[in-house]
């Protein structure tokens, strides 16, 4: 069976971005697609220090949340993450937690699917999906899109349930992240993944 994990990166676990996460694990179910939702944003992560030490134990050398959800992420084929905007940015607690575990993790996310949902007021939404969906695009990880950016809004849970396109739109991401997961795993059968080349490295040592 297939998996997705999603991470809520809110510090108020039953708060707006959770809501809108419960509505995508409703679809997922419908579709066939096992989730696991981990609580994120009401633990304590420290931020990446750029250590290096990871790529010599095989984990960040900060053993917390990061190390443990790093195995299930690579189980995992696909991964939500979710977070409020705090100064249309992601908050802090989601950015530190994503920036370890992708850098500490040197398993390939190449073809597991990808996808950003933000809750605001009113605004920032869009900055702070554009630096989620970054963790993906740079990991060879395909975006799913919905109907609309995968947003909602509202100052309180109950706010998020009177926003039905937002609820709408969080179905759809779910739909469509289903379909992408059950089409790509199909067309691993029959055709292999794409080939993923990394002999380049820009860094022009010589000064040309």
């Amino acid at each position: 069976m297939s998996k997705v994990i999603l991470l809520n990166g809110s510090a108020h676990q039953h708060g707006c971005t959770a809501a809108a996460l419960d509505e995508m694990i409703k679809v997922f179910e419908e579709e066939g697609v096992e989730t696991e939702l981990i609580q994120v944003g009401t633990k304590d992560i420290r931020g990446c220090i750029a250590c290096g030490k990871c790529s010599e134990i095989g984990k960040c050398v900060f053993d917390d949340l990061v190390n443990e959800v790093a195995p299930k992420f690579e189980e995992a084929d696909g991964l939500v993450v979710g977070s409020p905007v705090y100064y249309a940015s992601p908050n802090g607690t989601i950015l530190s937690f994503m920036d370890r575990l992708f850098y500490s993790t040197s398993f390939s996310k190449h073809m597991k699917v990808g996808a950003a949902v933000v809750s605001c007021r009113r605004g920032g939404n869009t900055a702070s999906y554009d630096v989620l969906n970054k963790y993906f695009t740079i990991s060879g990880m395909p975006v799913a899109s919905s109907t609309y950016w995968n947003q909602v809004h509202g100052f309180s849970a109950e706010d998020v349930k009177k926003d039905l396109e937002g609820l709408q739109t969080m179905r759809n991401l779910a739909r469509n992240m289903s379909f992408m997961i059950k089409a790509f795993a199909d067309a691993k059968e029959k055709y292999g993944y794409p080939k993923v080349e990394k002999d380049s490295f820009t860094s022009f040592p010589d000064g040309k």
